[in-house]
């Protein structure tokens, strides 16, 4: 009972509106180079603007949201703040096993002055970003849409896809300038900061129960005095619709396009803007992750930590050929022991097996310490019952994961079916991996049992793929994990190099690291010791100061007491000095696969390495290199 009062008395608190002493507040974040600060303008409309070492970011821009067509941040007025603090860590599978989530938040009690409507701006100052989201509580249902920007200073450049391939389209650098009115742009959209500042990103974090965000450029008027690139948020019903939706989903589209009604409180995503110094403080940045709620107990009585939540690398009989019958898996199984690796991953082929098949090649694989996923057509499970017939096979059968393709959409609907699906997958004990996904908004924090979400232009697509490999990591995988299928030693590899696919397994990481190349051919390459020793999940990761947004992506991990460094080279040949500094006091023995004359090949070293050393990288066009240092 006392909770209950205690609780009432904070809502009270937050939601009154006795006169403050200004209008103007700034939560800063814990080492104070980040600041959120917000205002009323002349005409009384809700604004916000982002600093980071007093510097601009986010000029001031606007901070709203409309409910039933009204927009709740015009004609407003500032009530109490209650501020407080978080101060935590929780373990992650992501470029380090140790988030942390330490914070200043304030809670701001607003009153729309019209409609007397009283609602609440959140907000959360990271040292690494920001993070803000409106929550206006109530009954019966009403709609709510989109009433916030983002005004990016002059002199930036920005990297982004548009939503023609939904999440799978190729970032194209741009300045401020060329960016034409209306484009739209699929979160996160990263971009530099000027006079070497730093760089930042938008997206969002906790989708849930909402509809997903993008953001268009906004029109001529926008661009007043070249104050910058003025961005809107723009929720689902808005986006251009994919290709991939129009093909697979067409009877859907007329209702997506509606705008989504909640009923109760409407909670909205939170927005984020990561913000950063250098790419490695961007690359290690918590804050998508740090707003989603943690996992619940009764599903994961460990968290992250649950027994049978088990990241791994995967083989996979799809983008180099394999025999798709039960012998020819139980040899793609056979093989992935031998590897080392976890998993076998089967394409739609599995669904004419009998479930007998199914279950012999399950306990085949059991046996040399590989479970198996399945691939599955979201739309022939989004049926609870039709999931939950699934899930009972699974577990009849011990099959360990899911891959469910096809959702290409971020309308309420099919967000909702991410959280159901990981749900139910959950109380059968079942992994879970997502493709023809939007973009991470950091719920794997909830839903442990969520290794993978493409949401992504994977290897399967076409070349070219030197620049836009070397793009990715500080691009879409800021935000959490993918599933790019990385490394293959053929001819789809097109304009990269051996030592250059190797590399990417390190780089474009995933709690479950799917390989394109065949076993076979993984087995016979010359690097296939340094492959096999590569993790899918990391303690730490550097990002070493050669990187530069699609030209090189040059990353320091470790696993343990081994760290790796990983390089993958875009279109400009160059050679590069790594300094060894991060390696412990004592002397390592490495091995260093590096680019060969034909870049169908490597050339492999070992010497012992120290961290006064340097090591010098001669990268070709789209080559790579990759090392591993052991005490």
């Amino acid at each position: 009972m006392r909770i209950r009062i205690l609780s009432a008395i904070l809502v009270v608190l937050c939601l009154s509106f006795e006169g403050l002493a200004s209008n103007d507040i700034t939560v800063s974040s814990p080492d104070g180079q980040v600041q959120f600060g917000l205002t009323i303008d002349a005409q009384q409309r809700l604004a916000y603007f982002i600093t980071f070492k007093n510097k601009a970011v986010i000029d001031t821009s606007a901070v709203g949201i409309t409910v039933d067509r009204v927009n709740l941040g015009e004609g407003v007025e500032i009530g109490t703040v209650d501020r407080y603090q978080v101060n935590e860590t929780y373990p992650w599978h992501g470029p380090h096993s140790t988030a942390v989530n330490h914070c200043n938040g304030a809670k701001i009690a607003l009153r729309h002055l019209k409609s007397r409507t009283a609602y609440a701006l959140e907000i959360r100052a990271y040292d690494a970003g920001v993070a803000f989201r409106q929550v206006v509580p109530g009954e019966g249902t009403r709609v709510p849409d989109e009433a916030t920007s983002f005004r990016l200073p002059a002199g930036i450049t920005l990297w982004y896809h548009d939503l023609d391939e939904f999440y799978e389209g190729v970032h194209r650098e741009k300045s401020v300038e060329a960016v034409p009115p209306g484009a739209w742009m699929a979160p996160p959209v990263t971009f530099k900061l000027p006079a070497d500042l730093g760089y930042a990103a938008i997206t969002e974090g906790a989708l849930r129960q909402y509809t997903g965000m993008a953001l268009q450029a906004g029109s001529e008027q926008d661009f007043p005095e070249a104050r910058g690139l003025l961005l809107h948020a723009r929720l689902a019903h808005a986006h251009p619709v994919s290709w991939g939706f129009r093909i697979f989903h067409r009877s859907e589209i007329a209702h997506l396009a509606q705008p989504t009604a909640i009923t109760g409180t409407i909670t909205t995503p939170w927005r984020v803007v990561m913000i950063g110094p250098d790419l490695n403080t961007l690359v290690n940045c918590d804050v998508v992750h740090n707003v989603a709620p943690p996992p619940d107990p009764r599903l994961f009585p460990n968290g992250l930590k649950t027994d049978w939540i088990k990241p791994g690398r995967s083989v996979w009989a799809y983008l180099d050929g394999g025999d798709e019958t039960l012998e020819g898996q139980k040899e793609f199984s056979k093989l992935a022991g031998e590897l080392g690796f976890e998993y076998n991953l089967l394409e739609n082929f599995w669904s004419k097996w009998p479930e007998s098949q199914l279950k012999e090649l399950v306990d085949y694989s059991r046996q040399r310490g590989v479970g198996i996923f399945l691939w599955k057509f979201r739309t022939d499970i989004q049926d609870p019952q039709r999931l939950r017939e699934l899930l009972e096979m699974c577990r009849r059968t011990g099959v360990a994961g899911l891959k469910i393709d096809f959702f290409d959409h971020e309308g309420k609907e099919v967000v909702d079916l991410y959280e159901m699906m990981l749900k139910m997958a959950a109380e059968y004990k079942i992994l879970v991996d997502f493709h023809g996904a939007n973009k991470p908004t950091g719920m794997e924090r909830t839903w442990p049992n969520q290794v993978g979400q493409e949401g992504i232009r994977g290897f399967e697509f076409g070349p070219p793929y030197a620049r836009h490999e070397v793009t990715l990591p500080f691009t879409r995988l800021l935000v959490g994990l993918g599933d790019y299928t990385p490394t293959h030693f053929g001819k789809r590899m097109a304009d990269t190099t051996w030592a250059h696919q190797i590399a990417n397994a390190a780089i474009l990481q995933a709690p479950l690291l799917v390989y394109a190349a065949h076993p076979v051919t993984i087995l016979a390459n010359p690097a296939v010791d340094i492959i096999k020793s590569i993790p899918s999940v990391w303690d730490e990761t550097m990002v070493l100061p050669a990187s530069e947004i699609g030209e090189t992506a040059a990353f320091a991990r470790r696993k343990g007491d081994t760290w790796f460094v990983a390089v993958t080279n875009g279109p400009t040949a160059r050679t590069i000095r790594i300094d060894l500094s991060f390696l412990g006091a004592e002397s390592y023995v490495s091995t260093l696969v590096r680019d060969s004359v034909d870049p169908a090949d490597v050339k492999v070293e070992h010497l012992t390495a120290k961290r006064n050393d340097s090591i010098y990288v001669d990268l070709r066009s789209g080559g790579g290199f990759i090392g591993r240092f052991s005490k």
